[in-house]
């Protein structure tokens, strides 16, 4: 990667090579010994070790967010009435229980009034062409109670293996059903890990955003300002607005556990650093030039070329700061992605 005199406005600033043998195609047997990179802004330090000597990196009294969410089943196989041609759902926000934001394929064959069935009697009908392949969708019955039986979980199109048990496409913490893919930064996460914590004295809390495939998808226009972010729905409680602010007013460090979190505090930050309690959508896109409010320090996966992730860390530790990490990544041969290795930004 080179910078471009922009300071990381440019598309081009965010592409990297990555040999494909890197792309971690399942976790691993134990998930807290992924490797860790250690960055320290100050100084731009890189330093290597494990993930189960994460609780050494903290001190007592700081606080770990973390997103609760959970994925759901959501990808669904079916096929059109008339023609009986196959297409595919992938179900990204409930409105009711009878009502659906989807992504859908083939979009040019599903256009307004097209029904689909799915089996087990689920049937819907496409009500209205949001744009981008979405959909406002009706079905004949609640289609959550069905999700386990007739849906899968989507796993991202880079994972070809066949990971078996889609709990392993999940954080142990994930509890509130609705995103379309895990909050990855979470997966290195155990119980050992977490009494770990505690016995340092580093509390944890949670927040929840329902990831959709947007978050994903890689930013095509040269300059990234353009870009669109896909809105999600966060939702972050009075208990835990206050825990943060208690860290804050405490002078811990307050530790946002993936991108995800990390825009979702960013995203209910004032001003002078506090957190409010609020439920919504966040459209929030992150990228150089941005001034963080609440997050002192970022656990993070290494992520996909030209993504919106990217561009958050690096304006988070700075981006010559983290292209040097990329490389140094790339050189002794990390895993990359969902189930690969992570950094932690300090």
């Amino acid at each position: 990667m080179v910078v471009s005199q922009e300071s990381g406005l440019k598309l081009q600033d965010y592409r990297y090579h990555l040999p494909p043998e890197l792309i971690a195609q399942e976790p691993l047997p134990r998930r807290d010994h992924s490797r860790l990179m250690i960055l320290e802004r100050e100084g731009n330090r890189i330093t290597e070790s494990s993930f189960y000597r994460f609780p050494d990196f903290l001190n007592p009294g700081d606080l770990l967010v973390l997103n609760d969410t959970r994925v759901i089943p959501a990808r669904l196989a079916g096929r059109r009435f008339n023609s009986g041609g196959k297409v595919e759902f992938l179900l990204l926000h409930r409105e009711d229980n009878y009502h659906w934001q989807a992504m859908v394929r083939p979009g040019r064959r599903l256009r307004v009034g097209s029904r689909v069935e799915f089996g087990s009697g689920l049937e819907a009908v496409v009500l209205k062409d949001t744009g981008g392949g979405r959909r406002r969708v009706e079905f004949n019955q609640p289609v959550e109670n069905l999700l386990p039986q007739i849906g899968k979980v989507p796993l991202p199109p880079y994972i070809k293996k066949d990971i078996g048990d889609p709990d392993l496409y999940q954080t142990i913490y994930a509890s509130r059903q609705g995103s379309a893919a895990a909050p990855t930064a979470g997966f290195h996460f155990t119980p050992a890990i977490f009494k770990a914590l505690a016995e340092r004295q580093v509390n944890h809390t949670f927040i929840t955003l329902h990831i959709g495939p947007g978050t994903f998808q890689p930013v095509k226009t040269e300059q990234i300002c353009r870009h669109i972010m896909h809105r999600e729905y966060f939702d972050i409680s009075v208990q835990t607005a206050e825990k943060i602010n208690q860290v804050k007013n405490n002078g811990g460090k307050v530790v946002a556990v993936g991108t995800t979190s990390c825009r979702v505090l960013e995203t209910v930050a004032r001003c002078d650093s506090r957190v409010e309690s609020r439920a919504g959508w966040t459209d929030l896109f992150i990228y150089p030039g941005y001034r963080f409010k609440a997050v002192d320090a970022l656990l993070t996966n290494f992520h996909l070329p030209c993504s919106t992730l990217l561009m958050l860390v690096s304006a988070y530790g700075g981006l010559g700061f983290i292209q040097e990490a990329y490389r140094v990544a790339v050189d002794k041969r990390y895993r990359f992605y969902s189930f690969g290795d992570c950094m932690l930004v300090l």
